[in-house]
Parts: C-alpha cells; sequence; structure tokens
C-alpha cells in the first residue's frame, strides 16, 4: 500500500513526534463537496481518491505544483520524501476526528466524507495546525500528542481540525469504511452516483440553517456574503444542495460560494450528539 516515498516520509514524522498511542476508535476523515466538478464519477471509474496534485482541484487553496505553496509545505513537512515522486504517490489531506464529529473531522472542506477504516491510521501522519499555517507540531498514530494541543487552543469551529495526510493509495473498496453524506443529497443524482461507488453510503444529520439565523453574523464573513446567501435560500433556509446549484449555475463567483459554505459549515452544522451516525447504511 505505500512505496518508498511513502515510507520516507512517515519515518521523517515519526523522529518528530512524541506522545501516547492514538485511540484505536478514532477515525480519519476525507471531507469534500459530493455536487462540485465529477468526484463521484471520477470516484466511481478510478475507484481511488486522488490528491490535489493530480486532480487541480481543491476546496482549499490551488498550489498543488512544483515550487507552489502546496509543494514547498510537503517539501519541509516529509524531509523532501515526494521531490521526485510521481503526482499520484502524493498523499491525501483529511483531518482525525478526535471530537467524533458526525459531519467528519474538517467541514470547512464539505458537506460529506469519507471515513476512513481504522488501518489507515498506521499509514498517516498528522499536524497541528493546518499545514498551510507552516505548523511544528507533528504526530503519527503511534505517537499523538496533537490531541491535547487541538483540544486546549479555542480555536473557531471551522479550523478545530488535526490535519491527517494518508500516505499511499486510498481505495474506496478497502480503505473506506463509508461515505457519509448530507441528506439533503436523498434522492439525487448525488445519491444515484454514491450508491454506484464501492463502499456504503450512510447519513449524517445535515447542514442546515435559516437566514434569520444567518443574519446575526455579518462580520463573520462579510455582509455581501450574508446578503448573498439569503439570495440563494429556498423556505427561508440555505442546506449544502442550493450552494451546489449555485456552484454548477456559474452565475456566482466560487470564492463567494464558499465563503457562504463557510456561514452554512459554522452556524448551521447538527445540533445532534457529536457521534458517527450509522443509519442508512447499505
Amino acid at each position: 500500500m505505500t512505496h518508498s516515498a511513502s515510507r520516507q516520509a512517515l519515518r521523517h514524522v515519526a523522529r518528530l513526534s512524541t506522545g501516547p498511542p492514538v485511540e484505536a476508535s478514532l477515525r480519519i476523515t476525507l471531507n469534500f463537496h459530493p455536487d462540485r466538478g465529477s468526484i463521484l464519477h471520477a470516484l466511481g471509474t478510478d475507484g481511488v481518491y486522488l490528491s490535489q496534485f493530480v486532480t487541480g482541484t481543491s476546496n482549499g487553496g490551488l498550489t498543488a505544483h512544483p515550487g507552489g505553496d502546496r509543494w514547498r509545505w510537503e517539501q519541509t513537512m516529509f524531509g523532501g520524501a515526494y521531490d521526485d515522486a510521481p503526482a499520484r504517490q502524493r498523499p491525501v489531506y483529511g483531518g482525525l476526528n478526535f471530537r467524533r464529529k458526525a459531519v467528519g473531522a474538517a467541514p470547512r472542506f464539505g458537506s460529506a466524507h469519507l471515513r476512513l477504516t481504522a488501518a489507515s491510521l498506521a499509514r498517516a501522519t498528522f499536524c497541528y495546525p493546518d499545514s498551510s499555517a507552516e505548523p511544528t507540531a507533528f504526530a503519527v498514530a503511534g505517537r499523538m500528542s496533537l490531541i491535547e494541543l487541538a483540544a486546549a487552543a479555542g480555536k473557531d469551529a471551522l479550523d478545530d481540525y488535526i490535519e491527517a495526510q494518508v500516505h499511499g493509495e486510498v481505495r474506496l473498496d478497502r480503505d473506506v469504511e463509508a461515505l457519509v453524506l448530507d441528506p439533503c443529497y436523498r434522492e439525487t443524482d448525488v445519491e444515484a452516483a454514491a450508491r454506484r461507488l464501492a463502499c456504503p453510503v450512510e447519513w449524517h444529520p445535515g447542514f442546515r440553517l435559516s437566514v434569520a439565523e444567518l443574519q446575526r453574523y455579518p462580520d463573520y464573513r462579510g455582509q455581501r456574503y450574508v446578503d448573498l446567501g439569503a439570495r440563494l435560500a429556498e423556505n427561508g433556509c440555505l442546506t449544502p444542495r442550493l450552494i451546489g446549484d449555485a456552484a454548477r449555475s456559474g452565475h456566482h463567483d466560487q470564492q463567494d460560494l464558499k465563503r457562504i459554505w463557510h456561514y452554512l459549515a459554522r452556524f448551521g452544522a447538527p445540533a445532534a450528539p457529536p457521534t458517527i451516525s450509522g443509519t442508512g447504511r447499505r
């Protein structure tokens, strides 16, 4: 499952890590928007979750190219292990779901997530904060000191995650326990595409934000995004599907829609207990 560059990267981070082993019951999740581009089609065709270096797409910054920020961050974090490696060998990014959120570790990056198997922990590295902040605190599953650090940080809910980098191929039929979707996608093309994948489908309680609640936070991202979010709402509420519909329409700036998603993810997250739901397993 891992190649020489991955093994080198894991050894490098292990040397920087301290602390006790991570709880075996915790999971890595990979959050993404299931209705953007052709991600579910690509997952169905390839059966593999690919990094930004391969896809050229991201729900964060687009700097995964030689000399770009993402390339430079990985060079530093992994001791140059991937400098000469093919793009498909580079790690994929997610989060360690140490708070056991039903919506995944890092909903900043999307309403859906792939929940990886326990075995995936052994070939992952971790950092806090996010790698874009050029962190100095690292961990591997056998030496995990980041949970206490993150739990005490008091960050905004969208930044409250421990970044995970999974090394080696992530296959849906081997490495994924479930694809977990928002219920706004029931009986849609997203559900139909998800049902064709080589992993179970589950549902979390769902993101939903009323316009009245949205309008309480003009300073969070800006009044213009509050106003746009209100225009996108249906029956007085925003859901991930409505933002996805706007993204595909071509009528809105994608960065504007990202900020509206931040509002929904931050203030419209489900209030259900933070446990991973098994409801809807096929």
